[in-house]
C-alpha cells in the first residue's frame, strides 16, 4: 500500500471503519462445495449439513459460501454434480462416502477434496498413504473391515440360536464392489458357527426379495453394510426386516433410531464436524497432501428395545450395559 493511501485510510476514523471492516470480511469469503448422497429433503442429509455448517462456523467461517448438491443415490446425477464442481473451482470440495468421492477424484486432481466415509482410500487409489496422502485428497474414514465381526457378534448375543446371516450389499455402490467386508464377515461367521450369505441387491425389489427369503428360513439374521444404496433405502430395509421378523444390525445409527433392532458404527454428525477442521486448515493455506487421513475415534452401539420386543427377543443385560443409547 502506498503511503498516501495509508494516510487516507487512517484518516477515515470512526466513520470509515465499519466499511473497511466489511470490505476485509468480504475479501476472505471462501467457497466450499459439498456433494451429498441424499435428496435435499432427506432428514439425515439436513442433519449432516447442519453439523457441517456449525463446524465451519465454530472455526470462524461464518461467511463461507457452501454450494450443496444432492445426488439422491443416483449415480448419473452424482457424476454430473462432480463435473459441475470441477468447473466451479471452489476453494475446497467436501465429499460424503465413496460414491461421491469416486467421480470427484476423476474430475479434478488440483482442487482440494476432503472426504468423510471413504473406506480403503489407499486401495481405491485416492491417496498414496494414510500418513502422507500426497495429492489433492484427504479426509476421514468411517468404517473398517473388522466391523463385520462386531456386527455378527452383537447379533449373536441377541439371538444366540442364529444359524445364518446375510450381508446386504449393492456391488455397484459398495466399496470394492462389496468385497470390503466379505473376508472378515465370512471368517467371523465360521468362528461363531453361523452360515455366511452374501445378499447382493441392486434395487428395492431385490431388497424385498432378499429379506423375504430370510424371513422364510428360521434362524436367519441380517447385516446392512454402509453405502449410498443402503442410506437411500434405509427406511425400506427397516420396514421389511420388521415385517418378515428378521433380526438385523445396521452400520448407520439412524436405522436403529427409526425402528431397526441395533446399530453399531461411528457417530456421523461428529465425524462431519471433525472433517470441518481439515476444510478450515486448507482454507487457511495448508495442503491436503500434508494432512493425514484419520480413522474414527469412537463407535456407538444403539439398541432399540421396542424393536427387540416386537421380534420376541430379550436383549441381554450385558449388551444393554455396553450400549451408548437404549431406545425404549
Amino acid at each position: 500500500m502506498r503511503r498516501r493511501e495509508f494516510i487516507a485510510l487512517a484518516g477515515g476514523a470512526v466513520a470509515g471503519w465499519p466499511l473497511a471492516a466489511h470490505a476485509q470480511q468480504t475479501s476472505r469469503i471462501r467457497r466450499v462445495a459439498a456433494l451429498w448422497p441424499f435428496t435435499e429433503e432427506d432428514a439425515e442429509g439436513q442433519i449432516l449439513l447442519t453439523a457441517f455448517r456449525q463446524g465451519l462456523g465454530e472455526l470462524g467461517w461464518t461467511d463461507v459460501r457452501i454450494e450443496n448438491r444432492w445426488g439422491g443415490g443416483n449415480i448419473e446425477r452424482t457424476r454430473a454434480h462432480a463435473a459441475e464442481f470441477a468447473e466451479l473451482l471452489p476453494d475446497v470440495i467436501f465429499a460424503y462416502l465413496n460414491a461421491q468421492l469416486a467421480p470427484l477424484s476423476r474430475q479434478t486432481r488440483t482442487t482440494p477434496i476432503v472426504f468423510v466415509g471413504a473406506s480403503d482410500p489407499v486401495g481405491a487409489g485416492y491417496v498414496a498413504s494414510l500418513a502422507h496422502p500426497g495429492g489433492n485428497i484427504t479426509g476421514f474414514t468411517l468404517y473398517e473391515p473388522t466391523l463385520a465381526g462386531k456386527w455378527l457378534g452383537v447379533l449373536k448375543e441377541v439371538t444366540p440360536g442364529i444359524a445364518r446371516v446375510a450381508l446386504l450389499i449393492n456391488p455397484d455402490t459398495a466399496i470394492l464392489r462389496g468385497t470390503f467386508y466379505s473376508k472378515e464377515f465370512e471368517t467371523a461367521a465360521v468362528s461363531l458357527g453361523i452360515e455366511p450369505v452374501m445378499a447382493k441387491v441392486f434395487s428395492p425389489a431385490d431388497i424385498e426379495a432378499a429379506i423375504a427369503a430370510l424371513g422364510q428360513q428360521p434362524g436367519s439374521g441380517l447385516i446392512v453394510a454402509p453405502d449410498t444404496f443402503s442410506e437411500i433405502n434405509g427406511d425400506l430395509i427397516v420396514s421389511l426386516a420388521a415385517q418378515h421378523r428378521v433380526p438385523a444390525v445396521y452400520a448407520i445409527r439412524r436405522f436403529a433410531i427409526r425402528g431397526g433392532l441395533m446399530s453399531y458404527g461411528p457417530n456421523t454428525p461428529a465425524a462431519i464436524r471433525r472433517a470441518t477442521s481439515y476444510v478450515d486448515r486448507i482454507l487457511r493455506g495448508e495442503k491436503p497432501a500434508d494432512l493425514p487421513v484419520q480413522a474414527p475415534t469412537k463407535f456407538e452401539l444403539i439398541v432399540n428395545i421396542k424393536a427387540a420386543k416386537a421380534l420376541g427377543l430379550a436383549v441381554p443385560e450385558s449388551l444393554l450395559l455396553r450400549a451408548d443409547e437404549v431406545i425404549e
